[in-house]
């Protein structure tokens, strides 16, 4: 995992507001999430089995996620490679494993050792600099 520096982190911001600007991004709400705590997942790169990822945590201040009105706050964005398990799944649907179909099979590696860390970490960067540069009200006040 790399950590990235961005004027994102603390920055504060209405669901509503700014998950239209990071789905032009094809930024989307990571499935695994809480009511109170969640992460923004986007793709940087994808080779064969190995997946490497922009996830941009945050915390709900008031509302409920997904609710338009719903004040988020962002963690520190970080890059993470994931290596897919395209093996046979003993426990499920072998055609769906192997085929690299089978969405709910654990991957071989959830945060596998990332090659070229300062290329990968300037993209992260550059991703959320353009995010930043979007929503020009971004900031560490409550935005309402």
């Amino acid at each position: 995992m790399l950590k990235l520096e961005t004027e994102l982190q603390g920055k504060q911001a209405r669901f509503g507001d700014i998950y239209p600007i990071l789905l032009e991004r094809n930024i989307t709400l990571c499935g695994n999430w809480e009511y109170d705590e969640a992460m923004f997942d986007g793709v940087l790169s994808k080779d064969g089995a190995e997946t490497i990822y922009l996830r941009i945590p945050f915390d709900v201040i008031s509302g409920m996620l997904e609710d338009p009105e719903t004040q988020i706050v962002f963690g520190q964005p970080f890059v993470l490679k994931h290596v897919a398990n395209i093996g046979l799944d003993h426990e499920g649907d072998d055609l769906l494993a192997t085929t690299g179909l089978n969405q709910f099979q654990s991957p071989e590696e959830k945060d596998g050792p990332i090659r070229r860390k300062s290329h990968w970490e300037e993209e992260g960067e550059r991703v959320v600099q353009g995010i930043v540069e979007s929503f020009p009200l971004l900031d560490e006040r409550h935005i309402g």
